[in-house]
């Protein structure tokens, strides 16, 4: 973080000093929302939220050495009292960019593979200068600026993954800090229920070429045509990345191996590479493709791309984790979440990872999908039904479709993970495969942590 004093971070979030605060006393980081990672020189940030309000960790923070509070009412230990802390969160960090005149913003966004992409780019522009990226998915109004706060005068890329919850809420988030480059995956089914449908899904999803200034560059997606109509939207210049011959970042020549793992031909404009993924499926190819292309136009040579998407491994937890047990069972964890498109690609892993083995799944019914629904969530049971399996356990709530859409495949419905764990750690044999997927409100990586040897939490 950039150090300041609580005067001036008064006047950026417009709030009054409270408590005895120092308005000279420095806040050099982290800005943090735990008041359990409270350290000294910290900022921390009381969010009421659905379950715990933040104020009430207010003294525990300062007792472990926070220099203050940002809160929205007045505390008895040193506080900035501004009207919205969330707001005033913003406020900071887009004043934080502001101070970061050499430093380059990259945006990424899409309905799904972020977290991915997202992770390979920080790896690819680390190689050409410090880079801050969001730890997992700090990709909300709360985590975003979180995330900004953390860089500081020698930050010189900030890579960051824009989730959209509504309309408008990537165009907010873009706002906290302007990019320079912006990458858009793809146009899904994820969170069907809460946009309508994919129309407007791309709607917003679009925010983000929308916001690139004329000299920034939109990397879009040539393989989806939802992607591809965002070139009309923004007016910086269009680069592509995919799988077709009109893509100047794509992928040829691609193939899998026994494992699951994706090698392929890296073509660019100034040349090729050959690449050899060590994460697992398919649909890592878009993310890798992604990534490169982002890096290959920050002018970082197609070579040392192709070396560091060779060597990368997964960063974020429960996302195509792959684990062998001694005994010889493959565990798949992909829990962290799921939707229709995601769940496809899950079971292609599962069956080449599976190939003449005994396999298993773990799934969960998929919400906010919206009118349709019933009907994707019962096509994730025809792919489950297709994949081969010795046993499928859907778990937790409206299980009924994914049922009906599995009708003659083994499956049957637990009431939660822990049901979920118990009949499947008693059915596996060595040699076998299992898939672990589904919405994170479902909790299965709980199923995950009981069979490779530890205990559901």
């Amino acid at each position: 973080m950039i150090p300041l004093p609580l005067a001036r971070i008064a006047e950026v979030t417009s709030g009054a000093l409270a408590g005895k605060a120092d308005p000279r006393a420095v806040v050099r980081g982290p800005v943090l929302i735990d008041s359990r990672a409270a350290e000294p020189g910290s900022l921390f940030v009381a969010i009421r939220g659905e379950r715990a309000d933040g104020h009430e960790f207010a003294a525990q923070a300062c007792e472990a050495g926070a220099v203050a509070v940002l809160a929205s009412r007045p505390l008895d230990v040193p506080c900035v009292v501004v009207a919205d802390v969330v707001t005033a969160l913003a406020d900071l960090a887009s004043a934080t960019v502001a101070e970061l005149p050499h430093a380059t913003v990259v945006g990424v966004t899409g309905s799904a593979g972020k977290t991915t992409t997202k992770d390979l780019l920080a790896r690819l522009t680390g190689r050409m200068g410090p880079t801050i990226a969001p730890a997992g998915n700090y990709n909300n109004e709360i985590g975003h600026p979180l995330t900004v706060l953390r860089a500081d005068s020698g930050t010189r890329f900030l890579v960051l993954e824009l989730s959209a919850r509504e309309e408008g809420h990537i165009a907010y988030l873009t706002r906290i800090a302007p990019p320079k480059i912006g990458v858009v995956l793809n146009v899904g089914t994820a969170h069907l229920g809460v946009f309508g449908g994919r129309e407007q899904i791309a709607k917003a999803k679009g925010e983000l070429p929308e916001a690139l200034p004329a000299d920034g560059v939109a990397v879009l997606n040539a393989d989806d045509p939802f992607v591809r109509a965002m070139a009309d939207r923004t007016q910086a210049r269009v680069t592509w990345f995919g799988r077709s011959a009109e893509a100047g970042v794509r992928a040829e020549e691609e193939r899998l191996d026994e494992r699951g793992r994706a090698a392929f031909t890296l073509r660019t404009p100034s040349g090729t590479a050959e690449v050899r993924l060590r994460l697992y499926g398919a649909h890592a190819v878009e993310n890798a493709l992604a990534a490169a292309a982002a890096a290959y136009e920050l002018g970082l040579p197609v070579a040392t791309i192709a070396e560091e998407l060779s060597a990368a491994e997964p960063r974020s937890r429960w996302r195509m984790e792959v684990t062998d047990r001694p005994d010889g069972v493959t565990v798949i964890n992909d829990a962290y979440n799921a939707n229709p498109d995601s769940m496809r690609a899950a079971f292609d892993t599962l069956g080449v990872l599976g190939k003449d083995r005994r396999k298993y799944a773990v799934i969960a019914s998929l919400r906010e999908l919206g009118d349709e629904s019933d009907e994707l969530n019962e096509e994730v049971g025809r792919v489950a039904a297709r994949a081969g399996l010795e046993g499928l356990w859907v778990v937790g709530e409206a299980p009924w479709p994914v049922l009906a859409g599995a009708k003659g495949a083994p499956a049957v419905h637990v009431p939660d993970a822990a049901a979920a764990a118990a009949e499947l750690a008693a059915r596996l044999a060595p040699g076998d495969a299992v898939l672990i997927k589904g919405p994170r409100a479902a909790g299965l990586e709980k199923v995950a942590q009981v069979l490779l040897g530890g205990e559901a939490r």
